[in-house]
């Protein structure tokens, strides 16, 4: 993997795990499937696959954006 796609990994993967410390279901159950989730991925070494594989987790990133927006949203309705 050349070091710019790495450090695009790498950098998604942080955003993701600070994202999982207000996962509703906590941070315990957030982490190992994140963890587990960039693993299965960490035998790719075509570029154009580990590209598509940070527009998965920057996707992944939104949603989980977008679930945080929601609760917040409906707790303010309740």
């Amino acid at each position: 993997m050349s070091t710019p796609l790495r450090y695009q990994v790498i950098h998604v993967y942080k955003e993701l795990l600070e994202m999982g410390k207000s996962y509703p279901l906590g941070f315990d159950y957030f982490r190992p499937r994140l963890h587990k989730a960039f693993m299965s991925q960490a035998h790719l070494q075509d570029e154009e696959k580990i590209k598509e594989g940070i527009k998965r987790a920057e996707y992944v990133k939104k949603e989980i954006e977008a679930l945080y927006y929601l609760k917040k949203y409906r707790k303010d309705l309740f």
